[in-house]
């Protein structure tokens, strides 16, 4: 597993869906300076596809053989469920694109069968940080996808974040258990600081902004810092003192082990989805 330095821009870039991590790449890319001309969409929905284009100037239609021929990367945005019937479609348009996969769960291997043999594909697994250019996605590219595709995959997935590329598809499920499903573990912490704040007399509001800047500081300092979480933490506890008396409740109740179990079933769903809908 490695981070990934930055990548070249890339262009010709036509989505297939036009949901919210769609939006996220698309907004990132003309952020970072990519054309609205040089990317498109298909999105069957009349809404979402006026959105795109009232939003980023980019080509939105319902018809994938209007904007996928020609493309250098099809990125496909649709929900696992649909991504069977999505990419059997699409199969004749695809020509030597590279195709990126941000669809939870679904196995390079099957999305080659539903496009007829087309290999050429990265699984990549962001996560909605991204929604505000700091995400960060786990990536896997078949073997037979050559390195300047490879770059271009990285170049449309770093305007949103950053990139850590694994070298065994099944680290993907594990990727989506540690950072696909993390940010809902952190929500979920932040509301139990919240309400735990809230008990001890603060106004919610206050609450709420002490538990935010609380956790955004301490992340920002883990990552600005040369130093581990476990040494951080042991410079903010003093013996006998606040942080050590909640730390000892933390362990009494098998914190570290709870987590461990949680993102344990998280990876364990994830292999059962790309089960379920690879069968398609």
């Amino acid at each position: 597993m490695s981070v990934s330095p930055a990548s070249p821009a890339v262009d010709g870039i036509a989505f297939v869906g036009g949901g919210n991590m769609a939006v996220a790449l698309i907004g990132g890319l003309r952020d970072a300076g990519v054309p609205a001309v040089a990317l498109r969409a298909v999105e069957i929905q009349p809404e979402a596809r006026a959105a795109l284009v009232q939003r980023f100037g980019v080509q939105a239609t319902a018809d994938p053989a209007e904007v996928l021929p020609g493309a250098d990367v099809i990125v496909l945005a649709v929900k696992p469920q649909q991504l069977a019937a999505v990419c059997r479609s699409i199969a004749p348009l695809v020509g030597q694109a590279l195709v990126l996969s941000i669809a939870a769960g679904i196995r390079t291997a099957d999305i080659a069968r539903w496009l007829g043999g087309h290999t050429r594909i990265v699984r990549a697994m962001p996560n909605t940080p991204a929604l505000v250019r700091a995400g960060i996605t786990g990536v896997y590219a078949m073997p037979e996808v050559p390195a300047a595709q490879r770059a271009q995959a990285e170049g449309v997935l770093k305007a949103v974040g950053e990139v850590v590329w694994v070298a065994d598809e099944r680290a993907i499920d594990a990727v989506t258990a540690i950072s696909g499903s993390g940010p809902a573990y952190v929500f979920h912490f932040m509301e139990g600081l919240i309400a735990a704040g809230e008990q001890l007399g603060l106004d919610p509001e206050a609450a709420r902004r002490l538990t935010l800047q609380t956790v955004a500081g301490a992340a920002r300092l883990a990552l600005d810092s040369p130093e581990s979480p476990a040494l951080l933490r042991a410079r903010v506890t003093s013996p006998n003192g606040t942080t050590q008396a909640a730390l000892e409740s933390f362990a009494a109740s098998d914190l570290v082990g709870a987590i461990a179990r949680a993102v344990q079933a998280a990876d364990r769903r994830a292999a059962e989805l790309g089960d379920e809908f690879g069968k398609a």
